[in-house]
This record gives C-alpha cells, sequence and structure tokens, in this order.
C-alpha cells in the first residue's frame, strides 16, 4: 500500500482538527515554535488523523511526504532487518515527532509507524515544512537542536548496547519502558508482546521468556499476562549502571 493510499483513508477517519493555536500539547516543537511562525497559513494546513490500534500509517520504503506528530496515543516505529525481521527502533508518545529522519535526506521512509493503541495524529506536508523552515529561523534552530539530540541520543545508545549483554539489554528495556511511559497500579502502562520487548532488545522471543523467569524468580519483576511490573528499580538500575545509558525520558 502506498503512502499516498494509507494517508487517504486516515483521512476518512479524521477527527475533527485540533488548532495548533487551541493544543495545549506543551512537548510538541510545533506548539512551542508558534510564536516565531510568522505563516499562519502553516498550522491551518495541518491535518489531524484518527489511527485504529495496530494500523500502519507509515509505510517502510513509501515517499517521504512531510512528518507526523502524535498529539495522542502510543506509536512503535520499527525497520526490517536481515531476513525479514522487524527491529523496533523507538516507542513514541504524546509530543513526539514521527518520520523526522527521512524528512529533507531521503526521497523514502527508512522506518515503518504502528499505532500501539488508539492514536491522534497531526500531520504536516514537506513542503509547508520547508517553506516554515525557510521563513522562520527560529523555529528551524530549534528544529536544528531536536536533530542535534537526536543523533547523540543514537550515537550513545549503540555505543552502550554494543556492549551489553542480552540480559542487560533486556533489563535496559524495561527501564527504558518505566521512564518513558510510568505503571498503573504498579504495571508499565505500555503492555507488550514478548515479541516486541525482543525486536526492542535485538533478541530472541525465547530469550526475552527464559530472562523474564529468572527476574521473576530473582523477585526484580513480577508479570500478568503480558503485564510486567518492575518490583525493584534500584537493584534493575545497578546491573547496568557501568553502562551509564539512562538518555531517554
Amino acid at each position: 500500500m502506498s503512502l499516498n493510499t494509507s494517508h487517504s483513508k486516515l483521512r476518512k477517519k479524521a477527527l475533527t482538527d485540533v488548532s495548533c493555536e487551541a493544543c495545549t500539547n506543551e512537548n510538541c516543537l510545533i506548539n512551542r515554535s508558534l510564536q516565531s511562525i510568522s505563516n499562519t497559513e502553516f498550522a491551518k494546513n495541518k491535518s489531524t488523523l484518527k489511527c485504529k490500534k495496530g494500523q500502519q500509517f507509515i509505510m517502510e520504503g513509501a515517499p517521504v511526504n512531510g512528518l507526523f506528530f502524535i498529539l495522542k496515543g502510543t506509536v512503535k516505529v520499527f525497520r526490517t532487518g536481515i531476513n525479514g525481521r522487524e527491529q523496533i527502533v523507538r516507542f513514541a508518545k504524546e509530543g513526539e515527532i514521527i518520520g523526522h529522519r527521512g524528512f529533507g535526506t531521503e526521497e523514502y521512509y527508512s522506518i515503518g509507524a504502528i499505532a500501539l493503541q488508539e492514536s491522534v495524529l497531526c500531520y504536516f506536508s514537506k513542503d509547508d515544512l520547508q517553506d516554515a523552515l525557510l521563513e522562520n529561523p527560529k523555529f528551524a534552530y530549534d528544529l536544528m537542536l531536536f536533530y542535534a539530540n537526536e543523533l547523540n541520543r543514537s550515537e550513545n545508545k549503540v555505543k552502550s548496547i554494543s556492549q551489553m549483554t542480552v540480559r542487560e539489554r533486556v533489563i535496559d528495556t524495561l527501564l527504558y519502558l518505566h521512564r518513558k511511559f510510568g505503571d498503573i497500579n504498579g504495571f508499565l502502562s505500555l503492555p507488550l508482546s514478548r515479541k516486541e520487548y525482543a525486536d526492542y532488545a535485538g533478541t530472541t522471543e525465547e530469550q526475552v521468556i527464559r530472562i523474564f523467569s529468572a527476574l521473576k524468580k530473582e523477585k526484580l519483576i513480577s508479570a500478568k499476562g503480558k503485564k510486567i511490573a518492575v518490583s525493584n528499580i534500584q537493584l534493575l538500575k545497578s546491573e547496568i549502571s557501568e553502562h551509564n545509558y539512562f538518555l531517554d525520558a
């Protein structure tokens, strides 16, 4: 399915547009930069899209037509590796940008993105974004800082992950999810399958099951179906403290 076709289907399910001026999402780069954007048509031209749980809205290899900003919900960003295996790059939440790595540099998306729960996305076309960046130095500077931070985060992640054991990578994943999404009644608020844990940690589902079993015996975590509760955060942190990798919010 082409990205244009995907967008067309999404627009049919679009919610009543939430204007940037009325948006209360303070984590959104566009929202924070509104006062420095002189062309008010830029914000008015955006589309508000609604995705159902499990719906893919960026197709890997599709033409880059713009950027998505998450207004509500949680998204899984992934890319296809060797032998067609899925590698989860990150999980994104409200206020975060999706598809930025292809914007301005590549013609095709190098990643795919799927809504993990019902999500609402703000979509800005590539042409509108490029015009806004050329006309507004402050907005361009803010986006440059965002890319610099993303590059630093990625480089540190590659360095740390390459030096971790499989167990340490699984623990790092648990701590990352706890930092970023928090918990509800003690359980991580983003329930994932064992395969999704494996696809993010860069290991196999069997290894994740084995490590979770060991962590449960050590009373570091508990589980109820897909739900995982981190019982002792400090002990888990101490296992990977030598890597000094706690960069993701």
